[in-house]
Formats: C-alpha cells, sequence, structure tokens
C-alpha cells in the first residue's frame, strides 16, 4: 500500500499505479473524485434513510461524507483489508467508530449473505476492486441479488462504481438488470472512465419531479437542494415485459457538484 500526494491532495494506492482513492487535505471531509460524488445519486431517489452501507472502503470519502453531513443515519462500511482500515484512519481522517459509524473488517460477499442484513439498508455504495482489477471483485447475478435483498422493500437504492470502457462492464450491466428486474440505471461515464449504474428497489424509490427537486448537492461539504430541477422528457411506456419505462431524463442546468450525473441516460420501471 502506497501514498502520494499531489498539492492538496493525497492519494491511496495499492502498490500499483492505479489510484483508490483521494483526498483533499483542507477539507477531508468532501468528496474529491466525480465519481465518488456520483455514488450519492441515490439521493435523487431517496430521503436519508436510517442505514447507509458501502462495500470498500478505500479512502473512506463516502463513509466521511455519510457520517458527517447524514445526520439522520447510520454509516457503516465494510472492509475485508484491515491495512485499508488501518490506512483510512491513519492517512485519510477517517473517525474511529461511535454511535452512527460502525467499520466491520468483513468480506462484502459475506456480509450481503447474511440474513440479519436484509431488509435494513437504505442505500449501499458498492466500491471493491483489488489492485490490479478494473473490474470489480464480485459482479455475479448471484451477489447482486443478495445486495438487493439487503434493501429495504419500500425503498432502496444501490450504486455501484463501474469502468465504462472495460469488458466486464457489460457483463455487470446484464447482471444487475437480472438481479433488479432491469430497474437500473447508467449514469454518463465521467473522464476518468468510471460509470456509475445504481438499482432501484421498492415502489417508493422512483424518479419523479418532486424527487428531482429534492436532489442535493455535495458541492462546499454540505448537501442542499438543486437551483434548478430536472427536466422529463419522453412520457412513460408500457414495454414488452409490462415495465413502465422512462427512457431519457435529462437536466437543466444546476448547481450540482455531482455534476452531469443528472443526464441519467434510462431508468427503467416503477413496479416494487
Amino acid at each position: 500500500m502506497k501514498f502520494s500526494e499531489e498539492g492538496d491532495v493525497r492519494y491511496l494506492h495499492f502498490g500499483t499505479e492505479w489510484i483508490q482513492g483521494a483526498m483533499r487535505i483542507r477539507k477531508p471531509d468532501h468528496i474529491e473524485f466525480e465519481y465518488a460524488q456520483q455514488m450519492m445519486a441515490w439521493l435523487l431517489f431517496l430521503e436519508t434513510p436510517e442505514r447507509i452501507v458501502q462495500l470498500g472502503l478505500g479512502t473512506a470519502a463516502l463513509t466521511k461524507f455519510c457520517h458527517r453531513f447524514l445526520k439522520r443515519a447510520k454509516v457503516e462500511a465494510v472492509e475485508l483489508n484491515p491495512a485499508v482500515v488501518i490506512a483510512a484512519r491513519a492517512m485519510f481522517d477517517l473517525p474511529w467508530d461511535d454511535a452512527r459509524l460502525t467499520v466491520t473488517e468483513q468480506g462484502a460477499w459475506e456480509f450481503v449473505n447474511d440474513r440479519r442484513n436484509h431488509g435494513s439498508i437504505g442505500a449501499l455504495q458498492i466500491d471493491i476492486y483489488h489492485a490490479t482489477a478494473r473490474g470489480p471483485v464480485l459482479d455475479s447475478v448471484s451477489f447482486y441479488r443478495a445486495c438487493r435483498a439487503c434493501l429495504t422493500s419500500q425503498a432502496g437504492v444501490v450504486t455501484v462504481n463501474l469502468f465504462g470502457d472495460h469488458p466486464s462492464f457489460v457483463r455487470n450491466m446484464r447482471h444487475l438488470n437480472e438481479a433488479f428486474d432491469r430497474r437500473v440505471i447508467a449514469l454518463p461515464e465521467v473522464h476518468d472512465g468510471n460509470r456509475i449504474v445504481a438499482g432501484v428497489r421498492g415502489s417508493r424509490a422512483r424518479h419523479s419531479v418532486r424527487c428531482a427537486q429534492r436532489t442535493h448537492q455535495v458541492h462546499r461539504g454540505r448537501t442542499r437542494p438543486a437551483r434548478a430541477q430536472m427536466g422529463q422528457g419522453p412520457s412513460a411506456k408500457r414495454g414488452r415485459a409490462g415495465h413502465r419505462r422512462l427512457h431519457y431524463l435529462t437536466s437543466t442546468r444546476t448547481a450540482l457538484s455531482i455534476t452531469k450525473l443528472f443526464r441519467i441516460r434510462r431508468i427503467v420501471g416503477e413496479s416494487p
């Protein structure tokens, strides 16, 4: 495990040149990378849930942000490698566990298949890579079905970090669509090649203009309503499988630093 710094930004490496995460030293609770900001896309669909979980800790950017700014939630991070947890606390300002924060040294597969976690998570953020992989360590249909089972039945969202230009992207999209009954959103690719995909569970987790008006910005380390609401594209149509489909949802220019994320390509389904 290695660290590097450039200007005011500190980076984490798992023994290669690949950057696994970053922190702006003067703003340790802010989310530095655009793809990590997009991992907060579930705020489009949910009020702050009671339980937020990250699979894969990295530099703890998501964990720190949620812990500091989403006060109503209990925040958990699941990380298999104890060295990553030590690095997050020593080099990236991850707080020690408290009444609202828990870091568990456990594998993601074991966590999502533990029935005690099923039906209890509002937002599940998945960013699980090892040193050399450009695709997720876990990406099977059964893994994504277990992730879906962890979500609350009425309203829950999974966000997954993928690489849009990697062969694993198509496979992951196929598996996510199967696990989530095609209620899957692929966000636009960011400049580093990352592409965030969201899977939605529950009749209360759906896109609407009202939901878009609640959209929060991550910019400057706080959440607040966007200055402009989202435009809605063509009306919903019923697809071959009987799902309602909203094919294009295009945002007006907003003050979001989770930027460009709301030019959502497609959201499928409104059924539970």
